[in-house]
């Protein structure tokens, strides 16, 4: 085999959404901060253009890039690389990571609990790990701070018409709309539908809504579109169906762990969740991530949350990616069949 690049790779998911961790191959990108880094993966695109783009990659994959840490609290840190961005945070990511550097040995594990701290771009995240005959069975993330940005916002979308939306940070940039006003009820055989209106809502949105981080100026969009099913009140808080729409035009196999923490955001700005409560987020395929307001807290002149998400990961495989010399697609490539472009 001949190759002039060699990446290694394990891949893993999050409650059904993939969150590849590129473990060696691969040098720490230029950059004094981690945000630095993620900028210039961002703006040089040649690594996400290799892992992502087919035929190594597919719409349907996030790949996360380990780094030594900045922060002297940091056990580890990561760089999240999704189909079209490179977030500051990532829920089902993050459960990757922590799944990864904890079945494979990159951080000794400690049962029944073992606690780290892994640094992603946005800023540090806890990670509680429940542990048992050396595997990681569920991780806990204490999120990057959530808040409610813009409540019941008037957004005319093509095709749609008139829609009342709220928008609100979870870690990354949501517009949330009410899946029952669409006529969704969030059901697999509804995911193509989905993911190509929430794209034309996520476009209207940051053409007439808008999104500025207070605290991070290089954030000035919205990501992503989470429609959001009816809740129903259990023991511990409340309950409901959701679905992210991701750029360039796919759903989030999981709950989606920012967009859990930017709909209790939400919940809390409209005095429906409080601290201590929880909510149970199903995905579109029936998985689940737990969300509990830890406390409140204020990003720049917003109140906030501090939320923790909790969901289970999984080692599926290990990989080589290897780029032969002769290969006339370096870079790869992407067809509308798939990614919408």
């Amino acid at each position: 085999m001949r190759s002039v690049k060699t990446i290694h790779i394990i891949s893993a998911h999050a409650e059904g959404e993939v969150g590849d961790v590129i473990v060696g191959g691969v040098l720490p990108p230029p950059g004094k901060t981690l945000w630095d880094q993620r900028s210039f993966i961002a703006r040089d695109q040649t690594l996400r253009n290799f892992v992502l783009n087919e035929p190594r990659g597919g719409v349907f994959r996030h790949v996360n890039l380990l780094v030594p840490p900045k922060h002297p609290e940091a056990d580890a840190a990561f760089i999240i690389m999704e189909p079209e961005d490179t977030p500051p945070m990532s829920g089902s990511n993050s459960i990757c990571v922590a799944t990864v550097l904890l079945d494979s040995g990159m951080i000794p594990m400690q049962e029944p609990v073992t606690h780290l701290t892994l640094e992603a771009p946005g800023g540090l995240v806890r990670v509680r790990a429940d542990c048992r005959n050396g595997t990681a069975e569920r991780i806990y993330v204490q999120n990057l701070h959530s808040f409610a940005d813009r409540i019941a916002a008037s957004l005319e979308v093509p095709g749609l018409g008139h829609l009342t939306v709220d928008t609100a940070y979870g870690g990354d940039s949501f517009v949330v709309v009410d899946a029952t006003q669409l006529g969704f009820d969030i059901v697999e055989s509804e995911a193509r539908e989905l993911a190509r209106v929430g794209v034309a809502i996520t476009n209207a949105a940051n053409e007439q809504l808008g999104f500025r981080h207070p605290e991070n100026p290089d954030w000035t969009h919205i990501s992503f579109c989470a429609f959001c099913g009816p809740v129903e009140k259990t023991e511990t808080g409340l309950r409901g169906k959701s679905a992210v729409a991701i750029q360039p035009g796919k759903i989030d196999r999981s709950p989606t762990g920012t967009a859990v923490s930017a709909r209790m955001a939400l919940m809390a700005a409209k005095g429906e969740l409080a601290v201590g409560q929880t909510f149970e987020a199903v995905s579109i395929i029936g998985s689940r991530f737990t969300g509990k307001i830890l406390d409140t807290a204020t990003v720049g002149s917003h109140p906030a949350i501090i939320p923790e998400i909790s969901g289970r990961g999984w080692i599926t495989g290990t990989h080589q990616h290897m780029l032969d010399p002769s290969d006339p697609w370096p870079g790869g490539y992407k067809l509308s069949d798939t990614w919408g472009v």
